[in-house]
């Protein structure tokens, strides 16, 4: 509730004296009164949460809303808009009940998805002249059904301005830099938003985000244990090359080892026969002297 001070508000004259009216407090309400709410089908509220939602997780410094009321004039409640989602950047995303133009400025974007109740409303050019008079700078119309799902209008020196349907940027968000994508879903089409003009690198939802990490994480489980399997198995290949290493230094010593011990058994083998030898001269002499043979 804010107090607000209208012209009407000037000092009167009433008998011999002068008097001035406090000014009235102006209600913004933040909700609809309950006989004034429309039910939202699931399809629209698919559509909103969505892209609510993913813009929420995709822009960082910016305030977001959806379906909320977006005042645009400090004097007059009646002027208001509830954007199925509405963005303001450079701006904190703090919890706000409603939007007050004057307070925090108009928003950059507005998205208007049409459903069954938004046709039974007021004229869409009445609407475009409201969003005319808030301020905001790019208007966007998502409707589903219609042969021209998407339409965009510009403020252009002061004025909200439709692209043409052959524009080339149709589909440009340029408040966002980003570009407007119709997907489809379990409840029909929704409106996404992509890095890119062909599409690709398209601005997940929660749950898709929620499934990439999933997958990530499981790739980088598979990839780590297939790491930690291959560091394992080098440390046994390492092991086995060093035990081979081993034994083959052992071998090595052990033909040294028997090459050295044959060589001393030949050698022991050579001196006994020499040995046999001499003795046998030596006996072959002693034997011929006694049988008084000369050598």
């Amino acid at each position: 509730m804010a107090l607000i001070e209208a012209p009407m508000h000037e000092p009167f004259i009433h008998g011999r004296q002068i008097y001035v009216r406090a000014p009235k407090p102006v209600h913004f309400p933040s909700e609809e009164r309950p006989e004034e709410h429309v039910s939202e089908t699931k399809r629209h509220l698919e559509a909103r949460t969505t892209l609510y939602l993913l813009l929420k997780d995709a822009l960082d410094g910016a305030a977001i809303g959806s379906d909320q009321f977006v005042y645009s004039d400090a004097t007059d409640p009646h002027k208001c808009l509830s954007p199925d989602v509405f963005v303001k950047r450079g701006v904190p995303d703090s919890p706000f009940e409603s939007w007050k133009v004057w307070e925090r400025g108009a928003p950059d974007l507005a998205v208007e998805i049409i459903s069954a109740s938004d046709r039974r409303d007021e004229p869409w050019s009445e609407k475009v002249a409201r969003y005319q008079e808030s301020g905001i700078n790019e208007l966007v119309r998502f409707d589903p059904t219609s042969e021209r799902a998407i339409r965009v209008w510009d403020r252009v020196d002061g004025e909200l301005v439709e692209r043409a349907a052959t524009s080339p940027d149709l589909r440009a968000c340029q408040s966002l830099g980003l570009w407007w994508m119709v997907t489809s879903s379990a409840y029909g089409p929704l409106l996404r938003l992509a890095r890119e003009r062909d599409g690709s690198g398209l601005l997940p939802t929660p749950n898709e985000e929620g499934v990439r990490l999933a997958q990530e994480l499981a790739e980088e489980r598979k990839a780590r244990s297939l790491a930690e399997h291959d560091r394992r198995l080098a440390e046994h290949d390492k092991r086995l090359a060093e035990e081979a290493k081993t034994l083959a230094e052992e071998a090595k010593t052990l033909a040294e080892e028997a090459k050295t011990l044959a060589e001393q058994g030949k050698r022991r083998v050579e001196e006994k026969l020499l040995a046999s030898e001499a003795e046998a001269g030596r006996l072959r002499a002693e034997l011929a002297r006694l049988r008084g043979e000369q050598p």
